[in-house]
């Protein structure tokens, strides 16, 4: 009996890639919520943000996430913000097996400071704000999490290893 593994992060730790090589590790098919809600809506998520503000893009989020905990289990990775809504909070701790990925705030500007598809970075000191985003919500990254993982400097086959022992072991 499989559980869906949902991972929750903030931006940057590596949720997708690790989630893509975690699903064939566990041959479980992969998704990520952010994909979905822009496959649904047919834009892309900065556009989403525009015209329909935080708000708007956290409501979708939520109905996609509803959707794909009661599908057939799978890897899902989710946008760092998903954690900020307490219904989806709820959701998470239900089924599924939550991993929390967490990188150092240096690590994270690293692999998202060039990135223009992140709407909440684009900001004049995007430093400050990953640090003002971690501080609000490790702790609710923390409450949901099953499993939490540090993924600074490491691999993401590693951590995919990792997360698929681990889930081995909470499975059983």
């Amino acid at each position: 009996m499989s559980q869906t593994i949902v991972l929750v992060g903030p931006m940057g730790a590596g949720k997708s890639t690790i989630g893509k090589l975690l699903a064939g590790i566990l041959h479980l098919p992969f998704s990520d919520s952010d994909r979905v809600i822009e496959d649904r809506t047919g834009a892309d998520i900065p556009w989403i943000f525009d015209v329909e503000g935080e708000d708007g893009f956290r409501q979708r989020e939520t109905a996609v996430l509803k959707d794909l905990l009661v599908a057939e289990p799978m890897v899902l990775a989710t946008g760092g913000g998903i954690v900020v809504r307490e219904e989806n909070r709820e959701l998470l701790k239900g089924d599924s097996i939550v991993v929390y990925l967490t990188a150092s705030v240096d690590q994270l500007v690293e692999r998202t400071y060039k990135d223009k598809k992140r709407p909440l970075l684009q900001v004049a000191d995007p430093q400050a704000k990953i640090r003002e985003l971690i501080a609000h919500r490790d702790p609710l990254y923390q409450e949901v999490a099953d499993i939490v993982i540090q993924t600074d400097r490491r691999g993401p086959k590693a951590v995919a290893q990792e997360i698929a022992q681990q889930y081995q072991r909470h499975s059983h």
